[in-house]
């Protein structure tokens, strides 16, 4: 049997992600494709209520090793749906778009089962329903 990837690289200074329950209010609760960008521009977002997907500019970790049939960019992203399982992106495109608003620190994004939670940390984005999700900043990604 192969050995499976490192799915988490976690440095100290990176709290893990706070638990988060349903009954927890988002400060903005979206119904359409939005784009959104952390508020140092270095991660920025597409989520809706079937897909997010959070991209990073900078960083100084290593992602996991490419795909054999990833014919495209991989390890600037994770995805994910829901209640499926975070996993890095294979695209030819980007979700660092300069039209996405910054979410500010300490708010959050929902759609549908989907919430994000911006904090100086980094983007931490799950499902409010399995507890399934991501974390990505500069220093760390964690896939949970």
């Amino acid at each position: 049997m192969e050995a499976q990837p490192e799915q988490t690289t976690v440095s100290p200074t990176v709290a893990k992600p706070a638990n988060l329950t349903k009954e927890a209010p988002a400060d903005e609760d979206v119904d359409r494709f939005t784009a959104f960008r952390s508020p140092s521009s270095n991660i920025g977002c597409y989520l809706k209520a079937d897909y997010v997907r959070c991209d990073i500019d900078e960083r100084n970790w290593t992602p996991p090793p490419r795909p054999a049939d990833c014919e495209w960019d991989y390890g600037q992203g994770i995805t994910m749906v829901p209640e499926g399982s975070a996993e890095f992106i294979c695209a030819g495109d980007t979700a660092l778009v300069p039209d996405g608003d910054p979410l500010p620190y300490s708010e959050s994004m929902t759609a549908g089962p989907l919430r994000c939670d911006s904090a100086e940390s980094g983007i931490t984005c799950r499902d409010t329903g399995t507890g399934k999700g991501f974390s990505i900043s500069r220093d760390a990604y964690q896939l949970f």
